[in-house]
């Protein structure tokens, strides 16, 4: 008897879910890696279990297509198809060297994932398979503002999860600011949790929009979407205000309140428009970048900030394929269909054939509209042109090396920095904990160069003790 093709699926979001299921339905044998506690990512993040939550679907939309993912999984795990390892931190996937391609063009290699286990991540754990999925997802990105380091400034996804996982309430009274779709939830959620939201302030111009009306025209459900929590923000009482920015936080020991403003048509801030607004939270984000550490390291190629993948959501490194976040922002109905087809394409590659296109053609029609959607979202959602003019000298760029803006724009002006490398080599912006990912988009921001992701050699920070011994196996 042959033995069943090994996948490895990082990531159990809508993305990772969708491929696994779609995988094991078909005869791949499926362990199912992920950092959280329980299945649902970012996007279906799950309330602790001990917290009793009574209605959890409040706190979330698309709840149908959750429930079909969840008892999904809970069907293939119980037939043995599926493996789900929780709170397991992927840190590194290795591939090992000469293996063949097979006849469709894809290898079915072999490769090791490296984890480390448990909160306390110093542990390590091993996985094996002869293909890999990275359904690794996204992070926000968040740009520097005097203040923005004081307690109660929160990011927006941050103060989402607080809210989606522990039943937690960030603060009384909160601001929710910056740019992008997230905002909208976020400030609804809150407010419908008993949060006095004050104020949502987003720089992006609705009217922009209308330049896109042909692409938005054809996802009216999107558009009912947003129609709704412009409903609920309504109902709610909550302020907007559009074409306005942060421009401080304010607070001794914490946030007290923050100034915002009006923005000009080149992204400026409008003198005389500032307003000080009262508040103990403020939930700010600027959009999503992916997660490509791991993709960088098994040497697959980018486009732009995001994996390249091909119609099949295949990376061009023979064994790798990518789906969700990963290969550019674009929410969980457009991960979903990505992830189908992923798990549809792995699971005929690892069997020597060549997907029938017939069994994705809805998922591959799905995923082009949602594409086309989502870029022009981000075109027309994109920060302030000119936010570094916010930037006070003395605000820290680097939290982890509390590196001030003075010092990256020496490095620049006075000594001759032209990219990102050669600043972190002169202030040390990017060396601390977080390796780069909070302060990447402002040091570059700052220093007038491109925003591309830096290369790490892991995908976190991994204990010299865990480097220096064998890994273990799986329990």
């Amino acid at each position: 008897m042959t033995e069943r093709r090994r996948l490895a699926v990082i990531g159990a979001g809508p993305a990772g879910l969708t491929a696994a299921l779609a995988a094991a339905a078909r005869g791949v044998r499926v362990t199912l890696v992920d950092s959280a506690p329980q299945a649902g990512g970012q996007f279906y993040r799950q309330t602790a279990p001990g917290l009793g939550a009574r209605r959890p679907q409040a706190l979330h939309h698309q709840w149908r297509t959750w429930e079909r993912l969840r008892d999904g999984l809970a069907a293939h795990i119980a037939a043995g198809r599926v493996t789900h390892l929780t709170d397991h931190h992927v840190w590194f996937v290795e591939r090992r060297s000469g293996t063949a391609a097979d006849d469709t063009g894809q290898g079915s290699g072999s490769f090791t994932v490296h984890a480390l286990l448990g909160p306390e991540q110093e542990e390590p754990v091993t996985v094996h398979a002869d293909a890999v999925l990275l359904a690794t997802g996204g992070y926000e990105k968040v740009l520097p503002f005097p203040g923005w380091t004081l307690p109660g400034v929160v990011t927006a996804g941050g103060a989402q999860a607080m809210l989606k996982g522990g039943l937690v309430l960030p603060g009384r009274t909160a601001v929710v600011a910056g740019t992008g779709p997230l905002l909208l939830p976020v400030a609804v959620g809150l407010a419908s949790a008993g949060t006095k939201v004050a104020s949502l302030v987003a720089s992006a111009d609705p009217r922009a929009f209308v330049r896109h009306a042909r692409v938005l025209a054809a996802h009216p459900a999107k558009l009912a979407e947003g129609a709704r929590y412009a409903a609920e923000l309504a109902r709610h009482g909550v302020r907007a205000q559009v074409r306005g920015t942060v421009v401080a936080a304010h607070g001794t020991g914490r946030l007290e309140a923050v100034t915002v403003a009006a923005l000009d048509s080149d992204g400026r801030v409008r003198p005389g428009t500032e307003r000080r607004v009262p508040c103990d939270t403020l939930a700010v984000g600027h959009g999503m970048l992916p997660h490509t550490d791991l993709a960088e390291a098994l040497g697959c190629r980018l486009d732009g900030v995001a994996v390249a993948v091909d119609d099949e959501q295949r990376t061009d490194v023979p064994g790798v394929w990518a789906a969700g976040e990963a290969t550019g922002i674009g929410g969980a109905e457009l991960a979903v269909a990505e992830g189908r087809i992923a798990g549809l394409s792995i699971a005929a590659r690892l069997d020597f054939r060549t997907p029938e296109r017939s069994s994705y053609v809805s998922a591959a029609k799905a995923r082009a509209g949602l594409r086309e959607f989502f870029a022009a979202v981000d075109r027309v959602c994109a920060p302030p042109a000119r936010w570094t003019e916010q930037v006070t000298d003395d605000t820290v760029v680097c939290r982890c090396e509390e590196v001030p803006a003075s010092a990256v724009r020496e490095a620049v002006d006075e000594l001759g920095a032209g990219d990102v490398r050669t600043v972190k080599l002169l202030t040390r912006a990017g060396m601390g904990w977080c390796q780069g990912r909070m302060c990447g988009p402002a040091v570059a921001g700052l220093a007038r160069c491109p925003e591309t992701p830096s290369r790490r050699p892991f995908a976190r920070p991994v204990p010299l003790g865990v480097l220096a011994r064998e890994p273990g196996e799986p329990s």
